[in-house]
């Protein structure tokens, strides 16, 4: 089977919109696909390398998420990216004939800078980000990455930089393909996108009660003040997240009520409320399956490290030899 790379940023908890734009179409590829999927921790250095314990306990916290979200470790190789140390010396290789201005051009660079003002960014590994990246994709030979359309360009530079190394020595790396995803705009409970930046998100690790309480106090159509007052649901968040986890017949149920004054917005959400639940629930006792048993998912990332070590270490040895390095 063609292989697929994707890994995600040990930099916080995971939320909804993660679970519906990533996770579950990581699920899918699994059964089509020779899936390899990764905690990126030596990523979340490049901003958060000042509070190291945290990304540690994120790390856990993804890998824990991976599993309940229905990541099987018979299907898919599971693993943390700093238990590779060949990502590593890929990535030292990769930045000895990669352009600087191709760095610099990276869409994100500037805008992160921006974002981040707080943090000192002025640092070889923010800039170099992006050579990372491409180790990660480019050593195992991935076929595939799952990205949206608006990702595309960041996939690019890690096809040049892959093509100037096979030009460079020899054709040791494929050019890695977009495998377009669509995904779902997921609003937070203020309306805006949900992030964890707004701190507006429903996390995979929020108790049910908490769930609860943040669906009940979410916006809706801010221009129905009362129950009787007729309602536009396109404009409300909380029929946004119907579309995504309530029945054709549920979305037309609460949208006729909303334009209707037909129902309240309680009634709306406790509609919604349900079908959240519907998906959370069995995540939720996996969740505390793997909590309890911590050897388990300590078994399943050393397994999972030491395939894609292998794959790893054979690819390093294309590498160095195309090199001419590693002869003495």
């Amino acid at each position: 089977m063609d292989r697929v790379l994707s890994g995600m940023q040990a930099s916080g908890k995971l939320h909804i919109g993660n679970l519906v734009g990533a996770l579950q179409n990581w699920v899918r590829l699994q059964e089509r696909y020779d899936c390899y999927y990764f905690v990126a921790d030596w990523h979340a250095l490049t901003t958060g390398y000042a509070s190291p314990q945290a990304i540690s306990e994120s790390a856990e916290d993804l890998l824990v998420n991976f599993l309940a979200a229905g990541l099987d470790p018979g299907k898919c190789t599971i693993f943390v990216q700093s238990g590779i140390p060949e990502h590593a010396e890929l990535h030292l290789l990769l930045s000895m004939i990669t352009p600087l201005g191709w760095l610099e051009r990276v869409p994100t660079y500037k805008e992160k800078i921006q974002e981040l003002k707080e943090r000192d960014l002025s640092t070889y590994g923010f800039l170099g980000y992006p050579l990372l990246q491409t180790a990660d994709i480019i050593i195992y030979r991935a076929r595939y990455v799952p990205v949206g359309i608006d990702q595309v360009p960041h996939l690019e530079i890690s096809r040049e930089i892959a093509r100037r190394f096979n030009f460079l020595y020899r054709e040791v790396f494929p050019e890695p393909e977009a495998l377009l995803t669509e995904f779902p705009k997921v609003p937070g409970v203020d309306g805006r996108k949900m992030s964890k930046s707004y701190d507006n998100a429903i996390y995979l690790s929020d108790p049910p009660e908490t769930v609860e309480q943040k669906l009940r106090t979410m916006m809706t159509d801010p221009a129905r003040k009362r129950k009787t007052d007729a309602g536009n649901p396109e404009v409300s968040p909380v029929f946004q997240l119907h579309k995504i986890f309530s029945s054709k017949e549920e979305q037309e149920y609460v949208a006729h009520g909303c334009r209707t004054a037909g129902i309240g917005c309680i009634e709306c959400k406790k509609v919604l409320i349900k079908n959240i639940f519907r998906v959370m629930e069995p995540l939720w006792a996996k969740r505390k399956e793997l909590r309890d048993n911590p050897d388990t998912l300590r078994d399943i990332v050393k397994t999972g490290t030491e395939k894609a070590a292998r794959v790893a270490r054979e690819t390093m040895e294309l590498a160095r030899d195309a090199m001419g390095l590693g002869k003495f």
